[in-house]
């Protein structure tokens, strides 16, 4: 691990869900860290969490101030969705970098709060999107900033599951916010704005719908169903840029189409990694077969661009690792909010207009 020195790095956990597992190993994975507690509101959750580590002398609270008040330099908050914002506030008053999970928050409101926690405190506010950190979707993003394309007028992205829906917090309004718009959807947004540079969304028109997650064919708590499990938007940005996702845990297809760069020299496709499987077609991991069509001479030319390798847990470990590397020498922030806020205002437009059944403005205000 680079960095000013070889000090150890004391990091904890807030949350022990099932995500924490992927940062419990990450962490595990890096040589200079000690592991100085973990958290969750649920008893008994985080020690039988530790324990699952062999971290027996390791403290476990169910009160997150009691880990704030150990000062870590750094923590991972692994929460539902709703209270990203809170925990990452009171770390970041608390002095405390923060790596957060995806998405940043639910709603914007709640992710300016983050926004300003951070620029207040100085402390690295991180959002965990490891996706970044594969090879290939590096090279889309390299592509796409090359210029190869020209002028990007529009883009597709979505993906989908055939059949991915989640159970438990995730299906639950109060505590997720939002269905597959916050769980995979995100990373979606993330995986294109990323490639062509965030800017600012200025209007969403949004649809979202429930019909598989309230059927107890496809959902075995439908009972309990209060989230969203297919949602499409059309979103508009300052520059003219325009965008059309899609996004589904449950449908009767394969995928919801391919994700599509649309430039006036060329255009690029990204298919998905492996739409087949139930759970292959969402931007949550690494990318298909890739194609540039372009012309040349006068022929319409389609090109096959070559892939790279791919493990899920090596870019799990890279956000980790470039996190703490971050800690070590004061910063930047990788991942950071001020290019993530606006895939939430996007999140937080699409919730907005799916409920009132329009195209919604979209302002995210100065920081």
């Amino acid at each position: 691990m680079a960095g000013k020195d070889k000090k150890k790095l004391r990091v904890g956990i807030i949350g022990t869900g099932s995500i924490a597992h992927a940062h419990m190993k990450a962490y595990l994975a890096q040589d200079n860290i000690e592991f100085i507690g973990a958290s969750d509101i649920v008893p008994g959750k985080a020690r039988e969490f530790l324990d699952e580590f062999e971290l027996y002398g390791v403290p476990a609270f169910e009160d997150n101030d009691e880990l704030i008040a150990l000062k870590p330099d750094g923590v991972s908050i692994c929460t539902y969705n709703m209270t990203h914002h809170t925990c990452a506030v009171a770390c970041l008053e608390a002095g405390i970098n923060v790596l957060c999970e995806k998405p940043m928050s639910v709603t914007l409101d709640q992710a300016v709060q983050m926004a300003r926690a951070q620029k207040k405190s100085g402390k690295i506010l991180t959002i965990g999107f490891q996706p970044r950190y594969d090879d290939n979707m590096r090279m889309v993003k390299e592509i796409v900033r090359s210029g190869e394309l020209g002028k990007v007028y529009y883009v597709q992205t979505g993906g989908g599951r055939r059949r991915g829906m989640p159970g438990g917090t995730f299906i639950n309004k109060e505590l997720a916010g939002v269905g597959c718009l916050a769980d995979i959807g995100c990373y979606g947004l993330d995986m294109a704005l990323n490639s062509v540079g965030y800017r600012k969304p200025v209007t969403v028109s949004a649809f979202a719908s429930d019909l598989f997650g309230k059927n107890p064919e496809y959902c075995k708590d439908a009972d309990k169903f209060s989230v969203d499990d297919f949602t499409v938007a059309l979103i508009r940005f300052e520059d003219g840029l325009i965008m059309d996702f899609r996004m589904s845990w449950a449908m009767h297809m394969d995928t919801m189409g391919d994700t599509l760069f649309l430039g006036t020299d060329a255009g690029l496709k990204v298919k998905s990694w492996n739409p087949k499987a139930n759970w292959g077609g969402a931007w949550d991991g690494t990318i298909g077969d890739v194609f540039l069509y372009s012309d040349i001479c006068g022929n319409q030319v389609e090109t096959q661009i070559p892939l790279k390798g791919w493990t899920q847990s090596n870019n799990f470990e890279a956000k980790v690792r470039d996190f703490l590397d971050a800690v070590i020498n004061d910063g930047p922030s990788p991942i950071p909010w001020q290019e993530i806020i606006y895939n939430q205002a996007i999140i937080d437009g699409i919730i907005r207009s799916s409920e009132q059944k329009r195209e919604v403005d979209v302002v995210v205000p100065e920081i």
